[in-house]
């Protein structure tokens, strides 16, 4: 089969990626994202909806390879929506390299994102702030300069309730501003914040770092109470927390969160609650390739102890359950996935974003789909420069009940979209959803319906 790209609706056949074989079934979930390797996760809730902002990793990185930053979104925690890069060192005029760890707020109707990268001028490390109206981008230069540069990286914003916002980073040191309303801008002067063992915990075996704080700290103020969580004891890290009164400070260590583990000498955290439940996001090493260089962004589900001390948490491929369930009689994009094998995603020339590279047998899943009655029928927008392949529509696992089956002929071009509907007999209730895509040789692509790209749910 050879259709390689699906948009809107769905994906075909295209070349395979980094996930080596098929996973038998719907329990592993972790990483989030399997398309690419990504790192650094930054989690936002906005509008009833969670965007996390990543780093990316690029493939068989020998260094913290990075020059853009990602997007994905869900609303169940476990089908995520591929946004594509909305914005990369290009977008900083001054920047060279190095597009690390950074985190999105939102304020004024407008997001701002702080990241760290290497001034041009200086060689330095330096936080630059990127700003859309929309929480995808696409994200432009605020001031055409650094907001602050000390060599440091690793930025976190905090908004208190009062209205105040601040601005921590650092590694090896921790340091705090001011942020006017503005968010672009500072009042005061830049903080350095102390590294007591009463605060940060005491490190063995380095005298010149005897605290255990090492860098990406993620501050958030819950209950009354603050918390700076952060990446502990290099190398390999741990990830650590301290709580305080104030958002300043003094801090007090509390422990653990999440030890070391995960395949990555490196870790970094960012903490969220969501529709009820409160959610841990971390990076490891777990896909096919992965490694301290090369990272993946993964969720786990916790609670809060009574007293608000955070419990330790260990890295699982299960990841966190679902919220609520998937609606297939909505349109939704190919680019939403809970897990795949084999494909990758692209820029659609009908905006948004498609799924590509698509082989014979590779396979998109789609989790907790809520079928209701019974869907009588699938639509998905596709595109094949070649001669097409088959689109097949399994329950819950790869080899599970076939409850359709479309085929896609060529297209003439790769960006050269087009719809096809198939029959839908069998499927009722809620189950996971598993398109496999099987044919010839070659690739294809497909999107879901309209514009952009991903496996779309069956519609009546």
């Amino acid at each position: 089969m050879t259709m390689r790209r699906l948009a809107g609706l769905l994906l075909l056949i295209g070349t395979a990626v980094f996930v080596a074989g098929p996973m038998p079934s719907a329990r592993a979930d972790n990483p989030i994202v399997q398309t690419v390797y990504t790192a650094d996760p930054a989690p936002l809730v906005y509008n009833g909806r969670v965007y996390l902002y990543t780093g990316h990793d690029e493939d068989n990185s020998t260094y913290f390879t990075m020059k853009e930053w990602r997007v994905y979104s869900t609303t169940d925690m476990v089908n995520w929506t591929d946004h594509g890069s909305p914005m990369s060192l290009t977008t900083f005029s001054w920047a060279s390299a190095n597009a690390w760890a950074g985190q999105v707020v939102n304020r004024n109707g407008k997001f701002y994102w702080y990241v760290p990268v290497t001034n041009r001028a200086t060689g330095r490390m330096a936080i630059g702030v990127g700003v859309s109206t929309s929480p995808t981008g696409p994200f432009t230069d605020a001031i055409g300069r650094p907001l602050v540069e000390n060599n440091e990286i690793d930025p976190t914003v905090f908004i208190d309730d009062t209205g105040q916002a601040y601005l921590y980073w650092g590694n090896p040191n921790l340091w705090y501003v001011r942020l006017n309303t503005d968010m672009i801008s500072y009042s005061g002067g830049v903080t350095q914040i102390p590294l007591t063992t009463a605060g940060f915990g005491t490190r063995s075996g380095n005298a010149s770092r005897p605290t255990l704080y090492e860098e990406g700290p993620w501050v958030y103020k819950r209950n009354g109470l603050y918390y700076n969580v952060f990446a502990a004891k290099c190398c390999s890290e741990f990830i650590g927390y301290s709580t305080a009164t104030g958002p300043t400070g003094p801090w007090t260590y509390r422990g653990t969160v999440m030890p070391t583990q995960g395949g990555s000498f490196t870790n970094h955290a960012g903490v969220i609650d969501y529709n009820g439940g409160s959610y841990f996001f971390y990076h490891n090493g777990a896909l096919p390739g992965g490694g301290g260089y090369t990272r993946s962004v993964a969720v786990e589900k916790f609670s809060y102890n009574g007293d608000g001390t955070i419990p330790t948490i260990t890295m699982t491929s299960t990841g966190a359950p679902q919220v609520g369930t998937l609606d297939p009689y909505v349109r939704q994009e190919a680019e939403t996935i809970a897990w795949e094998t084999g494909v990758e995603t692209e820029v659609s020339s009908e905006g948004g974003m498609n799924v590509g590279w698509i082989e014979n047998n590779d396979s998109i899943k789609v989790k907790g789909v809520a079928f209701g009655a019974g869907a009588t029928s699938f639509t998905a927008r596709v595109a094949s420069a070649t001669s097409g392949g088959r689109i097949e529509l399994h329950l819950d696992s790869v080899t599970g009940p076939l409850v359709g089956t479309c085929t896609v002929a060529g297209t003439g071009g790769w960006q050269t979209w087009t719809s096809v509907t198939c029959p839908v007999s069998g499927a009722t209730g809620t189950h996971d959803l598993f398109l496999k895509f099987a044919g010839g040789s070659g690739t294809c692509s497909t999107s879901t319906g309209g514009s952009s790209a991903r496996p779309a749910a069956a519609v009546t």
